[in-house]
């Protein structure tokens, strides 16, 4: 099978290797496959492919497709064979005694771009985590060529440690991480319930893997996020504080890009960071229109979202890069009753985005208040209450020491100050104008 994109002039030279099972009810992308090799630093010297009805039990594939593997071993003079396939650790095993090569599969690939990927201490400390559970069941097999090999695809991060290193003392290192990571999502819990109890709203970017989603948190933001026309170029959650008219302060957050049969393994480890897309009060579930797999990618992430029980939160289509279509404007769709269900628009080119806020703005829950009160200057302690919600825009003081203080807060928040002023619901009008 011909490859899909250029080779590059570096990387682990690799042959990769794609089946089609009858019992798959949703075959992996054989081009995303090679994109996930080029992501991780790989170099495709050959693409092979092939169909059975079901693995075979010792190698996955059948003997004669193993010859031609190795034949293209060979003949390539490539250092690793890389599965489009979860292998059993006894086939892993089979197979590299076969081949005398490394051999990877598809869970082996992805923690690897995970493990570059990472760049805070949590993100780091996840990588190794899931690495752990998934090489422990491998540490049976003679890694002699550890040895003789320094990194390479599927071996960094915590890799070659931990290999050298037997089955007690994963299990230690194990326990001593889910120990630090309980720490580290008390901390993040924290954050959270201060949020809420600031009723803050949270926004969160999901989406499949290069969908766009960290140029549209830029764009919106206007934040500096590293953004890079590869997968999993976001591996660790960035959030931002925006003014939203009519909302006031809203967090945008930008989480991992998903992608098909991702590892539970995977979703596990990384179950706190996307928490907090469990947690929010709106997901904008980013979409690249012009891909030709879009609808199976959004099954895709709504399957994720269903594990990290965020498939009933309220969601916001966003249709990004139409500047690739040819025949698509900026706009947003509506449903029924009016309310925005999609936004097309195109984060690259800053198209769209006052729609998108827009759209946001009428799914987010609360509405600001934004009042003028004619305060009696014995009322300074409902003054001082809106000063330390940041909520005064305006003061002025007239000749008789009234004070007429203009505010702009979220509705819950302003009842909940004139209740706790000592005034009731009748007492509104003689106290303040509004000034829209």
């Amino acid at each position: 099978m011909a490859l899909f994109f250029e080779r590059p002039d570096f990387g682990e030279k690799a042959v990769l290797v794609h089946l089609k099972l009858n019992s798959e009810s949703e075959p992996d992308d054989p081009r995303e496959f090679e994109e996930l090799v080029l992501s991780a630093g790989g170099d495709p010297v050959d693409f092979l492919t092939g169909s059975r009805s079901s693995p075979h039990a010792k190698f996955f594939v059948g003997t004669g497709k193993l010859e031609e593997i190795g034949n293209a071993v060979k003949s390539s003079g490539a250092e690793l064979v890389i599965f489009n396939h979860n292998l059993s650790p006894s086939q892993e095993r089979n197979i590299e005694a076969e081949l005398q090569c490394r051999v990877l599969d598809r869970t082996g690939l992805i923690l690897d771009i995970f493990a570059q990927r990472a760049r805070t201490h949590e993100g780091k400390l996840q990588v190794e985590l899931a690495q752990l559970h998934h090489l422990s069941t491998r540490l049976v097999r003679g890694w002699t060529h550890l040895e003789r090999q320094k990194g390479g695809i599927g071996l960094r991060g915590p890799g070659e440690t931990q290999l050298e290193s037997d089955r007690r003392m994963v299990r230690d290192r194990i326990k001593a991480i889910q120990a630090r990571l309980v720490k580290v999502r008390n901390q993040r819990a924290q954050s959270r319930q201060s949020r809420v109890r600031a009723e803050i709203p949270a926004v969160s970017l999901v989406g499949y893997t290069n969908a766009g989603k960290s140029t549209l948190f830029n764009a919106v933001t206007q934040s500096d996020v590293f953004v890079a026309d590869q997968l999993f170029a976001t591996l660790d959650p960035t959030m931002r504080k925006i003014e939203i008219d009519e909302k006031g302060v809203v967090i945008f957050a930008d989480t991992v890009g998903f992608i098909s049969h991702l590892p539970h393994r995977l979703v596990d480890a990384f179950r706190s960071t996307l928490e907090e897309a469990a947690n929010s009060t709106l997901l904008l579930h980013v979409v690249d229109a012009a891909s030709e797999d879009r609808a199976n990618s959004i099954n895709q992430v709504n399957e994720v979202l269903k594990e990290i029980d965020a498939y009933e939160l309220p969601t916001l289509m966003v249709y990004n890069k139409i500047d690739l279509l040819e025949d698509s404007t900026a706009r947003i769709d509506y449903d029924a009753d009016g309310q925005p269900v999609a936004v097309w628009v195109s984060a690259l080119n800053r198209e769209g985005m006052a729609l998108l806020i827009e759209a946001v703005t009428a799914r987010l829950p609360g509405r600001l208040v934004h009042k003028t009160l004619h305060l009696l200057p014995e009322q300074g302690a409902l003054r001082a209450s809106m000063y330390s919600h940041k909520a005064v825009i305006h003061e002025e003081v007239d000749d008789r020491g009234c004070i007429n203080l203009e505010v702009k807060l979220p509705e819950m928040d302003y009842f909940r100050l004139i209740k706790a002023a000592g005034l009731k619901s009748e007492d509104l009008a003689a106290l303040y104008n509004a000034a829209r």
